[in-house]
């Protein structure tokens, strides 16, 4: 519990701290930058031991296809339902058929969509859980939805920028990455201290930026080849046979970049209050989300409610299925799923940098951390539920 209230507590400071940058004047830009290489080595470091927990049986892959759809629903559910909300609630009405307001959404709105699973497994196994069907079932789930997020960046970028040949370049690479991470899944035999994992990571930014800056420097700003950081560091993780280290001081190191993380997260928000207020990114008129005037903090508390309300509604959708299992089970295994993390606040980075700002973004972030904050009371309920059914499977009903 301790670590969930250091997260929301680090994400909150940097969305502070975020609002007081822009005084630093000319060193703004380089401060920025600086923020922006650490946040990227921090996410691809989550991201290696997100993969490293992507363990299947692949003779016996055909019966994951079911768990897999049903991910996907829950990943797809609330990521729709806050969409819909951004565009129909948030938005002027004559925005409700503009299709740059719907793909701004789709993209801001989709931090709702993954689960955090290492969060959720952590106190899970904490509370007694760990060889319970309902902590085996949510290690696939929770995994799964955070694949199906990587994955459906892919249209969404194309939906932001065009299917521009760049793009064509990326799907190439995408799928490349998934044959080879399918192909390696859990043969590579690699270092897996924090310190490997970390140089791992920053191998892997350090890649992603020379394809930038080299493509930019060859075709422009606007022809540059763009790989978002999430799938490599993922597939490499899922290459990894892992080996669990188990130590106070791996703990210390992984846990501390996760800090790191949701401040550098906090930090990368634009300034919307004070004299240093710009609603949207540097070329916030470039989007819709990112142009709307900001609005009250009573408007906005209210919002951040009905948004993880709607949200975590959406996440109920493993309860319509696994129909041998009891209601107290299906129940407790949608309620694990409440959980956000730092999957769901590197979502909400990548769509800050294609100017997604605005309320919604601000809504976003918050919502992230009222979902954080309350992620002790869900993993309760969890365990209320499991003992229940355990209860009723001993009386025998």
């Amino acid at each position: 519990m301790k670590k969930i209230i250091s997260f929301s507590l680090f994400l909150i400071i940097g969305l502070v701290l975020s609002q007081l940058l822009p005084a630093l004047g000319n060193s703004y830009e380089t401060v920025k930058s600086t923020t922006n290489i650490l946040l990227y080595i921090c996410l691809a470091y989550i991201m290696i031991n997100v993969g490293r927990e992507f363990e299947l049986d692949k003779p016996r892959w055909k019966s994951y296809v079911n768990d897999y759809f049903i991910a996907m629903g829950t990943a797809a559910l609330p990521w729709i339902l806050v969409s819909f909300y951004y565009v129909l609630i948030l938005l002027p009405m004559e925005y409700n058929t503009s299709w740059e307001a719907w793909k701004e959404s789709l993209l801001l709105s989709r931090f709702a969509a993954p689960t955090s699973a290492g969060i959720l497994f952590t106190m899970l196994a904490a509370i007694g859980l760990r060889t319970s069907w309902i902590y085996k079932k949510i290690q696939v789930l929770a995994i799964f939805d955070d694949l199906d997020t990587i994955l459906l960046m892919i249209p969404l970028q194309i939906a932001m920028i065009g299917m521009k040949w760049q793009m064509g370049v990326i799907v190439i690479v995408v799928s490349i990455l998934l044959y080879w991470g399918w192909q390696k899944m859990g043969k590579l035999n690699l270092r897996q201290d924090w310190s490997s994992i970390l140089t791992f990571s920053i191998i892997i930014v350090a890649i992603i930026w020379a394809i930038d800056y080299i493509t930019a420097s060859l075709f422009g700003e606007d022809g540059k080849i763009h790989i978002e950081v999430l799938l490599p560091a993922f597939v490499l993780g899922m290459a990894m046979k892992n080996v669990h280290i188990d130590n106070k001081l791996e703990r210390t190191v992984t846990s501390s970049i996760s800090l790191l993380f949701m401040l550098l997260v906090g930090l990368s928000m634009p300034a919307f209050i004070g004299k240093y207020a710009i609603i949207g990114g540097a070329n916030s008129g470039a989007t819709i989300l990112g142009s709307q005037p900001m609005i009250s903090a009573r408007m906005i508390i209210i919002h951040v409610l009905i948004v993880s309300l709607i949200s975590n509604i959406g996440k109920m959708v493993p309860v319509l299925f696994y129909r041998e299992r009891l209601i107290e089970e299906r129940l407790a295994l949608s309620i694990g799923m409440f959980t956000r993390g730092e999957v769901g606040a590197g979502i909400i980075f990548i769509a800050l940098s294609y100017n997604i700002g605005g309320p919604a973004l601000i809504i976003s972030v918050l919502a992230l951390v009222l979902n954080l904050i309350l992620t002790g009371f869900f993993v309760v309920w969890v365990k209320k539920l499991a003992l229940r059914a355990a209860l009723k499977r001993e009386n025998g009903n």
